[in-house]
């Protein structure tokens, strides 16, 4: 069985195959708005080097967000696209839960601009609490100097930690959640918190 592993959700263009679960080759560059220009292009040239053709693939997983507004979309669009075409199993996961990996616990923050973050804490790939968007400085009160930060973490005084998400996408192979029906698979969105709306309003 060939995957197809694609997140657009944030800065980078993270692109996979796996055979069965073994990795026969990954993309993880920055492409900040770049994203749908590079995609095609770096997917045909890791699928080239693989002697693999499109017909070969059989299951797609995406991040569904949160994240870029247009980003999410780019990977969400072409997989509903391919896997409608093509009769193969579309899977979601979550885009902090991606960083944020199998991690025994992590704190996991991405830009969402504005002085916001989408911010989450994960044990082993399971959410623990709320995944929100919410005013940095309240993430930096909330976050201990031990604790384990993924993403951003300039937003917050501390240095930006991407993990393998190539190697993730497989390793939460447990979390996948299957698209019954692709036509009706949407982004996740997150609108600020109400703490953010009284402390910015």
């Amino acid at each position: 069985m060939i995957t197809l592993c694609m997140d657009t959700s944030q800065s980078f263009l993270v692109l996979a195959l796996f055979r069965d679960g073994t990795k026969l080759g990954s993309c993880q560059e920055p492409c900040w708005k770049r994203q749908s220009e590079e995609l095609f292009p770096k997917l045909m040239k890791l699928m080239e080097e693989n002697g693999l053709e499109p017909e070969d693939i059989g299951e797609v997983v995406i991040t569904e967000g949160p994240g870029s507004y247009t980003g999410v979309r780019i990977a969400m669009t072409c997989a509903k696209v391919f896997c409608a075409m093509k009769d193969v199993p579309l899977y979601t996961l979550g885009s902090l839960q991606l960083a944020a990996g199998t991690l025994p616990r992590a704190s996991v923050l991405m830009d969402a601009r504005g002085h916001r973050a989408y911010y989450a804490v994960y044990e082993n790939g399971v959410l623990q609490g709320e995944l929100s968007a919410v005013d940095v400085d309240e993430i930096r009160e909330m976050t201990g100097p031990d604790e384990t930060v993924i993403g951003d973490g300039r937003l917050i005084g501390r240095e930006d930690r991407w993990p393998d998400l190539a190697a993730n996408f497989m390793a939460l192979k447990p979390f996948w959640k299957k698209a019954e029906n692709v036509h009706l698979l949407t982004p996740e969105y997150l609108k600020p918190s109400d703490a953010y709306l009284v402390k910015r309003g």
